[in-house]
């Protein structure tokens, strides 16, 4: 096999990409909620009760739905005008600035949740929407004024309300969301300051942290950047702070290696192409089907052996996003292997009937909805559609 064989330049495999990315689109048409912000919904597309708007779910919306309008899907106009305008009144504060977590409830201001606004923002700048300037403008001040850790250079945690009462934790999920935004606030800018800052977060978390535990990622960390290894080891399951590594988030982190290594606005270091390839390895070569079932468990220890083994669809999108990257980055057919044998597996297991995607698997690799019920979020899944495409 060789890169001129590749899927990513075959025509067939292009259009049901195309198709597939249509089908996901027309799924979360549904989930626009009068008043703002968007719905969680069941299996079938249905409104789950009891759930609110959460502001990185309309911001990862907007991304989604902007992605749908720079390929011609309709109905992704109505999705962006929509999670804009949420963004912009919704989930605003108007008293203290930045933006509500979840409108009508008093929970903390969050970077994880804050940084997605500015992938929200650049996403729509890149199509041209008219209020991507407004909110990129917010987005920008936010992080400059109380995101932005000048001192250690990255990003911190979460605060109260008006800003005060910072957390003394600092997580790599939101830093790698944070550079996620940068590079994207970068383009869309032109600023190189953003794709800087996004190097010199990765720089710590991967050149340093990960490479230190053979690319095995840290995630939890005290508020001077001491590694906190057996934090929250009693909530393994836990939705944004597990126990352990999770590789997932390697190969999340290793498709923004990716990005950055092509950034326009700097001379990249030979480190990120070697993280992306070494995070990349660990996770695929090193981690899948390691408790003897097909796939990737959610984490493991610091030995390497599982410790939460559901099966999530996000890390297997992750999966097939870098993999197509390293493709076309390398032309390494062992990169090409990969994406086929995880498109094969998401198709076997993840996409449904209809081309939606299902959440979450039991141990009968079934759909389940433990950490996350239902289909809330369709930013992975899109990820995976939209980035073989693009890279």
């Amino acid at each position: 096999m060789t890169a001129a064989a590749s899927w990513l330049d075959t025509p067939a495999h292009r259009a049901w990409l195309e198709r597939g990315m249509a089908d996901v689109l027309r799924f979360v048409l549904p989930s626009i909620r009068e008043g703002g912000g968007f719905h969680w919904l069941d299996a079938d597309g249905n409104p789950l009760p009891d759930k609110r708007p959460q502001l990185f779910l309309t911001a990862r919306m907007a991304w989604a739905s902007a992605t749908g309008v720079r390929h011609g899907i309709p109905g992704s106009g109505e999705l962006l005008d929509h999670a804009l305008a949420s963004l912009l009144e919704l989930h605003a504060d108007p008293e203290y600035g930045g933006w509500f977590t979840e409108p009508g409830s008093d929970t903390p201001k969050s970077t994880y949740d804050h940084v997605h606004v500015g992938l929200a923002a650049s996403a729509a700048a890149a199509v041209g929407h008219p209020s991507a300037v407004t909110l990129l403008e917010q987005i920008t001040e936010v992080v400059d004024t109380h995101l932005w850790d000048e001192d250690s250079r990255t990003l911190r945690e979460s605060f109260a309300r008006d800003w005060s009462a910072p957390e003394p934790y600092r997580g790599a999920n939101a830093n790698m969301h944070g550079i996620e935004a940068f590079i994207q606030m970068g383009h869309a800018t032109g600023d190189a300051v953003w794709h800087e800052r996004a190097l010199d977060v990765a720089d710590r978390l991967i050149n340093r942290a990960a490479r230190g535990r053979e690319w095995l990622l840290p995630e939890h960390f005290s508020q001077d950047w001491d590694e906190i290894p057996d934090y929250n080891r009693d909530d393994p399951n836990h939705p944004f702070r597990p126990f352990g590594a999770t590789f997932g988030h390697s190969l999340e982190w290793a498709r923004f290696l990716l990005q950055l290594d092509a950034s326009p606005l700097f001379g990249s270091p030979a480190w990120l192409l070697e993280g992306a390839e070494q995070l990349t390895r660990r996770a695929l070569d090193g981690g899948w089907g390691l408790d003897g079932r097909p796939g990737l468990v959610y984490t493991v220890d610091w030995e390497g052996a599982p410790v939460a083994d559901v099966r999530l669809h996000w890390p297997v999108c992750e999966g097939i996003q870098v993999t197509s990257g390293l493709v076309r980055r390398t032309g390494d057919p062992h990169w090409e292997a990969w994406y086929r044998r995880l498109w094969d597996h998401a198709v076997r297991y993840f996409v449904d009937e209809r081309g939606t995607w299902r959440n979450e698997l039991d141990d009968d690799l079934r759909e389940a909805g433990t950490i996350w019920p239902g289909r809330p979020d369709v930013y992975h899944c899109l990820g995976a559609l939209v980035t073989p495409l693009e890279v």
